[in-house]
């Protein structure tokens, strides 16, 4: 049976997150016709990782008619729902979330992997995905992988003493964030039940001011 985890962030990152960080506007947008191709209108949806409930809010706009939000974050939480006291939009404290298995017929996963450099809190949140999605359902991933620009490139080196890992930086307002190989994303998904079924890149806007290129996956949970 698995045991519940405390999935609060912990040390600088959770205080990032409770601070300075939850004062963002995050940058990920959708892309209207992945959305459209993979995700079902009368579905239940959820978004792990929701922040303030950006997503949330755009997809009940678009028609979406069963979508709530978790975040680890109880100032995100909060910020969200003083703007839209509307939305569901729940404070992830541990895991497992208080939803029975195959709960949802779709998720999105917007730069959590990103956001939260913890491989074991990486790997928990994407398990904790294969038992609410149902067999046949999908997530919807956008996130950042290593940067190839000669910017990232010397960040990365010049912090990677400093935090253990090429890949992971801080930027100048404290914020702790990992890029990491594209195929690091396959195969975490893989380990869980989950398939490719589409993948795009474009570029993204950043937190502190700069562009990415993003990659944007939709993996579909095996049915067998």
């Amino acid at each position: 049976m698995t045991q519940p985890r405390d999935v609060r962030r912990t040390g600088r990152t959770r205080a990032y997150w409770e601070t300075t960080g939850a004062a963002h506007t995050f940058t990920h947008p959708l892309d209207p016709e992945l959305l459209a191709a993979h995700l079902p209108v009368e579905g239940r949806i959820l978004d792990y990782g929701c922040g303030y409930g950006r997503l949330v809010l755009e997809l009940t706009e678009r028609g979406y008619r069963d979508v709530r939000g978790v975040d680890p974050s109880a100032a995100l939480v909060a910020r969200g729902l003083a703007d839209h006291p509307e939305l569901r939009l729940t404070r992830l404290r541990e895991l497992p979330l208080p939803f029975a298995d195959a709960s949802f017929d779709a998720a999105l996963l917007f730069a959590v992997l990103t956001s939260d450099p913890d491989p074991v809190a990486q790997e928990s949140a994407v398990a904790e995905l294969a038992r609410l999605v149902r067999p046949g359902g999908v997530v919807y991933v956008s996130d950042v992988p290593l940067q190839t620009d000669e910017r990232s490139r010397a960040r990365y080196r010049a912090q990677e003493a400093s935090t253990g890992t090429y890949g992971v930086f801080r930027i100048e307002d404290g914020g702790t964030f990992q890029h990491q190989p594209l195929e690091r994303f396959h195969e975490l998904f893989g380990r869980h039940g989950f398939a490719v079924a589409e993948e795009r890149r474009d570029v993204t806007p950043t937190l502190d001011g700069h562009t990415d290129l993003r990659v944007q996956l939709i993996v579909r949970r095996r049915t067998a």
